[in-house]
């Protein structure tokens, strides 16, 4: 199911909103709990219900190791130092067998044929592809538990409710796209009393947060889209390539951007609060600026459980610059199965340590240079992780270097979309986002009319629906 689609905003949406605070009205929580996990798994099966056992075993296995692992760690009649380390011994076990059951999952439904492709490109012999259909939000729902189990390691989180921990997962708000969230920061919401309440002020917050991400997503990311799709089949010169590049760029932000957006309004009519993901990227001064802006709860998972477990920077220079390539290189494997990806996880990984460098010499640039430099970088990038194949990356930044020429007979059939790149370059510059506009709202009669424009505005776009672009990874 589509946050972007009729069914969602006329009758998923507002049905489980209501029968959620009627249930907790009538001090039915336990009940109105039970109804947002079913609510959630159902929200999930509507898009092919055929993958909803995958993931409830997913939830039985994790569920099941992190008890294990509670479990392990407060056993009280282990007091000699023997004991010790064998209790120690059996809670890493348990964690190498969590963490191995996800990953292998993960790798099994995403990764397979990508691996016996480059199999069969090394041996000459051909294997044949298995051909399977990503499930939905499989990246987001195994990274989510992989956190709960080490952290249910680090005694920071401790499950013994098996609804609670299905909606923990399941939460439609943040399902299939993120942001990826730790137990600790979700479980206390759901179980305050003053959340089962229904609050204006949030209701407010969310509906406005929603249609603004709403018109992200249908108005200017599928726009953009149109552009980009074109561009990249088939752009050749200058102009077409960097209308190509920077739509694709405007058009990720605004789709993921949109998502979030709308996944935090979502929630919000809950009373639950999921971290913010993005803090205007674009407007970062430096490569290391733009990662703790853009897709915040994914930078902080790659820190907390890649780069700090490989030592971080705890192990002289050259060791923290390693952890960081590999750091990314894993973060852009997670973005898709393929060479491109990967390479696009590198040169952000050897970016982080030409940042580095840069700031160890002491040098420093205007604040428009850095931008611009960072923005271009962020730019060139996409493009390996928008293209194809290598040969349609390659294609695209030999336009846009000049190297196959320029036809200024483009610009005029460009046009359009050129006007709308210098529309929206500033505003993703120099506006406030999304989240600032939120917190800052104060409800009146003009926000009222403005959201109600965007709304019905996005109603129109709706004869376009598409998926949002992180449903592929």
């Amino acid at each position: 199911m589509l946050f972007n689609s009729y069914v969602f905003i006329f009758a998923f949406w507002p049905i489980t909103v209501i029968v959620y605070f009627l249930l907790n009205r009538f001090r039915f929580v336990f009940a109105a709990k039970c109804w947002l996990a079913l609510s959630s798994l159902f929200f999930y099966s509507w898009w092919n219900i055929s993958y909803l056992p995958l993931m409830l075993g997913s939830i039985a296995f994790n569920y099941t190791v992190g008890r294990l692992l509670q479990a392990a760690g407060s056993s009280s009649d282990e007091s000699t130092e023997h004991q010790s380390h064998a209790r120690i011994r059996r809670r890493k076990t348990l964690l190498v067998i969590g963490i191995t059951g996800n990953l292998l999952l993960l790798a099994y439904y995403k990764y397979a044929d990508f691996f016996l492709t480059n199999v069969s490109e090394i041996t000459g012999h051909d294997f044949p592809l298995l051909g399977l259909i990503l499930p939905l939000g499989i990246s987001f729902f195994t990274f989510t538990q992989i956190a709960y189990l080490v952290d249910a390691y680090r005694s920071k989180a401790r499950e013994y409710n098996v609804v609670s921990y299905v909606l923990f997962v399941t939460f439609y708000p943040h399902l299939i796209a993120g942001p990826i969230l730790h137990h600790s920061e979700m479980m206390p919401q759901f179980d305050r009393l003053r959340n089962k309440i229904w609050n204006w002020q949030n209701a407010s917050k969310g509906i406005y947060i929603f249609c603004i991400g709403l018109f992200k997503k249908v108005v200017i990311a599928d726009t953009f889209a149109e552009y980009a799709n074109d561009g990249f089949a088939g752009a050749v010169h200058f102009v077409d390539s960097w209308v190509a590049s920077l739509s694709y760029t405007f058009q990720l932000y605004f789709d993921f951007s949109g998502y979030t957006d709308m996944a935090i309004g979502a929630a919000l009519l809950f009373n639950i609060k999921l971290p913010q993901n993005f803090n205007s990227p674009y407007k970062a001064l430096s490569i290391q600026d733009f990662w703790r802006r853009w897709h915040m709860t994914l930078s902080r998972f790659l820190r907390d459980y890649i780069y700090i477990p490989l030592g971080g920077n705890r192990h002289g220079e050259f060791k923290m610059l390693r952890n960081l390539v590999i750091t990314f290189l894993l973060g852009g494997l997670w973005h898709g199965a393929g060479w491109t990806f990967i390479f696009w996880g590198f040169l952000h990984g050897f970016g982080q340590v030409i940042h580095r460098f840069w700031g160890k010499l002491g040098l420093t640039m205007p604040r428009w240079v850095a931008w611009f430099v960072t923005f271009m970088f962020i730019n060139a990038t996409w493009v390996f992780f928008r293209a194809k194949d290598w040969g349609e990356a390659i294609r695209i930044l030999k336009g846009m270097t000049g190297m196959a020429g320029v036809s200024l007979s483009e610009v005029k059939t460009l046009a359009p979309g050129i006007l709308l790149i210098a529309i929206f370059l500033p505003i993703v510059v120099f506006a406030s986002n999304s989240s600032e506009r939120m917190n800052a709202l104060r409800p009146s009669w003009r926000t009222a009319l403005f959201i109600a424009i965007l709304f019905i505005v996005s109603l129109l776009y709706f004869n376009r629906i598409s998926t949002f672009l992180y449903f592929n990874f």
